[in-house]
Order: structure tokens, then C-alpha cells, then sequence
């Protein structure tokens, strides 16, 4: 490993510490540790392009670069920023077609900003950015091929549906509606400008909606786990008790204006981890 090489993998760890996935990753076992820091910095690094300011063919170009080093990666000619994944790679068979799906979900960011997706493009959104990053996480964490699919499906979509959930207002002052196309018609709201809709009356029925498809989502999860070994699942356990409880905080708030920020403490992460981590 060269110097460059060497200096990023350090920086795995610091890149993922302020992350909602953070204390889950730390609790695995060395090497499946570094995988999932590297699956996370390789997430953060092109989810960072898809939301830079820079001019949208600049954008594009970086995405692509991104796509060619994977392909290159997985050709056996990996390039530098990816040369300390090649024995994740293969220790747990992380597959080519879930990286590229996490590269082309972010890319729907890029050409035109998303608003007011229909039902199929949102699920297909979830499914790149979410739920892909589950499919290369169950790997490393050694669920079954047909489990460990099934709860990448579940989980990733709920965890990505109460992102859009809790992300409404921030998503909307910089011109990104997530909020499905025919649940807003359903309620009245026939325009797709984020910050009309975001200030919308009907709005919290529209969330409503989504509430109830995330929580099926949790609750499918939560079926898979439960019959699985509990030391395979308690990294994926531990992101499904954060997130759903960020979930239910935010229906506790409700989604009417004003909307203060909803957050997990140090606190409340502290005892989902201690609760879960050693069972």
C-alpha cells in the first residue's frame, strides 16, 4: 500500500465518526470494520459531488471518473483511491453492480434536482442509494444471500424514506422535493416547487403516508433479523433502532410549520448501542 493509499484508509474512521452509523461500524470486528468505514467513505465521497454547488457537467464528469474507477477496480487494475479496497473486495465478495447502483442514484441528482419523484422513481432512488449500500453491507456483516438481500431491500428503504422525512425543509432550500408525486396530488397539492409544497397545509397527510410505508419497511426488517444470529445483525440492528427512533420522534413533532430540527443525543445513541451491541 502506498503512502497516499495508506494515509486514506486512516482516515476512514474520521470521515464516518459524525455519522448516524458510526458507534455500529466500531462494534465489528477489524476487518469487517474497515470495510464498512471504506463503503461508507466511498458513499460520502460521491454523495458529495452529487450536492456540491459546481456547475452540473463538472459534476457529471466526477460521477463518471467514479463509474471508470470501479470498473477499473473490478478489472484488477484498481486506481489509487481504490487500491486499499481490492482485499474487502474479495474477502466478502462485494459485487461491482451494487457500487455502480449507489453511483447512478446519486447521479439522479445531478442533471435537474429531484421533485416530486412518482411512486417508481422514488422507490428506485431508495433503492440505489439505500438499499445498494445495504446489499454490499450484508456481505460483510455474513448474512445469507436471500436474508441478507431481503433485509437490504427493507431496511435501506426505510432508512432512507425518514431521511426524506426529516430532511424536508434543508432538502427544499436547495430545490429538492423527495415527496412522491401521487401522494401529493392525492392531497391537493398539484405544484412541485419544494418550498411551496414544504409550506403546504396538506402536507403533513403526505407524510402520513410515507410514515406508514417506512414503518413497514422497519417492521420487515425487523422480521428478517429476528431470525438470524444476533452477532450477524447487531451492526444493522443498531442503524434500524436509530433511525426508527428518529422516525417516531419526528411524528411526535409533527410535520406541520415550524418544524424544529429533530436529532438523536449522544445520549439516546449511547443506550441503543449499549442495549444492543452485546447481545
Amino acid at each position: 500500500m502506498t503512502l497516499e493509499a495508506a494515509a486514506a484508509n486512516a482516515n476512514y474512521g474520521t470521515t464516518a465518526s459524525g455519522s448516524s452509523f458510526y458507534a455500529a461500524m466500531r462494534i465489528l470486528p477489524r476487518e469487517q470494520r474497515e470495510a464498512m468505514f471504506q463503503i461508507y467513505s466511498f458513499c460520502r465521497q460521491v454523495d458529495d459531488i452529487a450536492d456540491s454547488e459546481g456547475p452540473r457537467p463538472e459534476r457529471l464528469a466526477a460521477i463518471q471518473q467514479w463509474r471508470d474507477d470501479i470498473d477499473a477496480l473490478y478489472q484488477g487494475r484498481p486506481p489509487a483511491r481504490l487500491w486499499d479496497y481490492v482485499a474487502s473486495v474479495r474477502r466478502f465478495d462485494l459485487k461491482r453492480e451494487d457500487f455502480l447502483a449507489i453511483i447512478d442514484g446519486m447521479e439522479m441528482d445531478i442533471p435537474q434536482d429531484i421533485r416530486a419523484p412518482d411512486l417508481a422513481t422514488l422507490d428506485l432512488y431508495c433503492d440505489r442509494v439505500a438499499s445498494a449500500v445495504g446489499r454490499l453491507s450484508v456481505r460483510v456483516f455474513g448474512l445469507a444471500e436471500n436474508d441478507g438481500i431481503l433485509l437490504a431491500h427493507h431496511l435501506g428503504r426505510a432508512l432512507q424514506l425518514t431521511n426524506i422525512l426529516r430532511d424536508i425543509d434543508e432538502d427544499a432550500a436547495i430545490g429538492r422535493l423527495y415527496l412522491p408525486r401521487e401522494t401529493l396530488l392525492h392531497v391537493g397539492i398539484t405544484g412541485d416547487d419544494p418550498l411551496k409544497v414544504a409550506a403546504d397545509r396538506a402536507l403533513p397527510k403526505v407524510c402520513a403516508s410515507l410514515v406508514e410505508r417506512a414503518r413497514g419497511h422497519f417492521e420487515k426488517a425487523d422480521e428478517i433479523m429476528s431470525r438470524n444470529p444476533r452477532r450477524v445483525v447487531r451492526a444493522p440492528r443498531i442503524m434500524s433502532k436509530y433511525y426508527r427512533a428518529i422516525l417516531e420522534r419526528l411524528v411526535a413533532r409533527g410535520f406541520a410549520l415550524p418544524r424544529p430540527a429533530v436529532r438523536l443525543n449522544k445520549l439516546a445513541k449511547l443506550a441503543i448501542v449499549f442495549r444492543y451491541a452485546f447481545i
